[in-house]
């Protein structure tokens, strides 16, 4: 069991940036492929990135790609994803999640996640 507490969120002007962290409990945290979704007010929740275990493999949204980077601390037990020249459409509740398996199928679908954070809203003012 897993559990996940995401930390960072806030308000924002567009151009600026912030980092979102995602600390896990438990000793097995770096057996756990780790990803990061959003979800908009009305919308479906939505891949953002996500970073193998060992932290070599790395996939992005479209949306993001250039803009977000996502990290891990295996000692720490943390997840991060940094997110820079933020726009108003990255508005959302950001969460971390997480997934014992390692290979990339699935790794951008809600369905292949096991474990969840609470989620951290992110607000991007124009």
């Amino acid at each position: 069991q897993v559990q996940l507490v995401e930390s960072g969120g806030g308000l924002v002007q567009a151009g600026g940036s912030l980092r979102l962290s995602c600390a896990a409990s438990g000793r097995t945290f770096s057996s756990y492929t780790m990803g990061w979704f959003r979800q908009a007010p009305g919308k479906e929740r939505e891949f953002v990135a996500a970073m193998g275990r060992s932290g070599g493999n790395t996939y992005y949204a479209d949306s993001v790609k250039g803009r977000f980077t996502i990290s891990r601390d295996n000692a720490k037990n943390t997840v991060y994803l940094q997110m820079n020249n933020l726009a108003p459409e990255d508005t959302a509740v950001y969460y971390c999640a997480g997934r014992g398996r390692n290979d990339p199928i699935g790794v951008r679908a809600r369905w292949a996640y096991d474990y969840w954070g609470q989620g951290a809203q992110v607000t991007v003012s124009s």
